[in-house]
């Protein structure tokens, strides 16, 4: 089993910073086959997921997304990788003036190239 840690810090607000969560957790749902339940909360929100080979959870506030996963033993391997390609995406999301939209239109495009599993 290998964890992942992921904190970014973002200046998106409470409600737009959940805006992106909750896309997210769709996403996730409809093209990684995860399952997500969404908790909204006062001051923070939290997205527990699972599928098979990864358990986890997102945590939303005013300011900041942290990440926390547990990768089982195949998906464990790929670790660096995994990590890797989430701390890249998140980061660019979030130096977009619209995260929200440029989510949305990655989505798109990766599934455009073909690589996204159909809903």
């Amino acid at each position: 089993m290998a964890d992942l840690h992921i904190h970014r810090e973002h200046e998106l607000g409470m409600a737009q910073a959940r805006l992106l969560a909750k896309e997210w957790a769709r996403t996730a749902e409809s093209k990684l086959e995860m399952s997500c339940d969404y908790r909204e909360g006062k001051a923070t929100d939290v997205v527990v997921f699972k599928r098979s080979g990864v358990t986890g959870e997102l945590a939303v506030t005013a300011n900041a997304f942290e990440l926390k996963a547990r990768l089982g033993l195949l998906l464990g391997a790929f670790k660096g990788r995994i990590e890797q390609e989430i701390t890249k995406n998140l980061d660019e999301l979030l130096s977009r003036k619209e995260p929200l939209q440029a989510f949305k239109q990655g989505v798109a495009d990766f599934e455009a190239k073909g690589k996204g599993k159909k809903a």
